[in-house]
């Protein structure tokens, strides 16, 4: 049988699209900005600035409309914003950064809801990486945009196809609570374990704290040293290496290049930690790594457990930044990590912790996989719904 695509209508065709322009209507009082920075796939993670119109960044000039979609230029950049009849009082609560290409539906025609689903597909962002260029920061203009062309259905259609795409990211989101009400949990543990001044009575989980060690004691500190350029790969050669907090995830390291000449390597069990900004966030080491100047890692004597460190340093880890020095990029450097004190306890107790937030840490793990299948469901139906190979004909809404 042979294949039927949906229709395809160029974004330049003005019977469904306008590709808006820079410029923004003047306002009184303050709005929010939102760089590309402040979207994570197709949701606003944090705001830029607050801004008043006269005093502005320049690139705080891209006008939010009704029914309108966003997406990020530049290439490998998957962050997507829309302004649709659900959120429309965000209209005159943000402006965009002129990173943005903005895209105006003909509501007659195209559902916005359904072009944010298709700017947020990996087919799409393929062809959008395959169409930039510059020398330092790869991007798009308005020009390239009008050529592409997108599937489109009948509007009944596109509002089928993004019902059931909603209903899978509604699960997503789902998920994503489940698991910070868990690290809430774990927050709230730390605080109880190492006897924390908001608790009034004192706590089963408190333990007694015997004194304070410099971390030199209970520790060994490796700092990173980046290699020349030369030894770094793309593809698998040598140890895979980390440069910095970037790498991390929420699980274990991920490493974006190789190292065919190491020259700091971690062990399996080292707690690493970001050295240079962001300074203070840490991660365990599941494997041998090279580790550059961003990094240290931390090998625990016999008498410190590394996962009771890990977790405690996650705990004070706004206290870790403080230490930072420097203007522009804070670091800190390996005098002031050494002379860092942490509670001492026994090397049992220290094992019992470990095994209550490991409990924890398991329970999130198993909820972030979740998401993680939750995730790799909406691509795969994004995907066959745009090629037609799953049909929403009889689907009543």
């Amino acid at each position: 049988m042979k294949k039927i695509f949906w229709p395809t209508k160029k974004l330049g065709n003005k019977n469904y699209f306008e590709i808006l322009g820079s410029g923004i209507d003047e306002f009184d009082g303050e709005k929010e900005y939102l760089s590309t920075s402040s979207i994570d796939k197709n949701k606003i993670v944090a705001i830029e600035e607050v801004i008043i119109y006269q005093k502005r960044p320049s690139r705080a000039n891209m006008q939010p409309r009704l029914n309108s979609v966003w997406f990020a230029k530049m290439k490998n950049t998957v962050k997507i914003y829309s302004f649709s009849e659900e959120n429309k009082n965000e209209i005159t609560k943000y402006i965009l950064s002129t990173g943005f290409a903005g895209i105006l539906c003909n509501v007659k025609e195209v559902y916005s809801k359904y072009l944010e689903k298709m700017f947020l597909s990996k087919w799409f962002n393929d062809l959008k990486d395959k169409s930039t260029h510059g020398s330092t920061q790869q991007a798009i203009n308005n020009q390239e945009i009008k050529d592409f062309e997108i599937p489109l259905p009948s509007l009944p259609e596109q509002k089928k196809i993004v019902y059931v795409l909603d209903a899978i990211q509604e699960t997503i989101k789902v998920q994503e609570k489940i698991i910070e009400k868990t690290k809430e949990i774990k927050r709230s543990l730390l605080n109880e374990i190492f006897n924390a001044k908001t608790k009034n009575k004192k706590s089963k989980l408190q333990f007694k704290i015997k004194k304070w060690v410099k971390l030199k004691e209970m520790a060994d500190i490796i700092m990173g040293q980046s290699p020349s350029s030369k030894f770094y790969n793309i593809v698998e050669n040598g140890l895979p290496f980390l440069q910095g907090k970037a790498e991390f995830r929420e699980t274990s390291p991920q490493p974006l290049k190789w190292c065919s000449q190491p020259i700091k390597i971690t062990e399996k069990g080292d707690v690493l930690i970001s050295v240079r900004a962001p300074v203070g966030d840490t991660n365990l080491a599941d494997q041998s790594y090279c580790i550059g100047r961003g990094l240290a890692a931390i090998r625990s004597k016999p008498n410190l457990d590394n996962f009771y460190l890990f977790n405690y340093l996650q705990r004070v880890k706004e206290q870790i930044s403080n230490l930072g020095s420097g203007s522009t990029f804070k670091s800190i450097n390996k005098e002031t990590l050494e002379n860092f004190e942490i509670p001492f306890l026994s090397l049992s107790e220290q094992c019992e912790i470990a095994e209550i937030l490991q409990t924890v840490d398991q329970k999130i793990e198993i909820e972030q996989k979740k998401k993680m299948l939750y995730e790799e469901l909406f691509k795969t139906m994004l995907k066959k719904l745009m090629n037609r190979e799953i049909r929403t004909d009889n689907l009543k809404i």
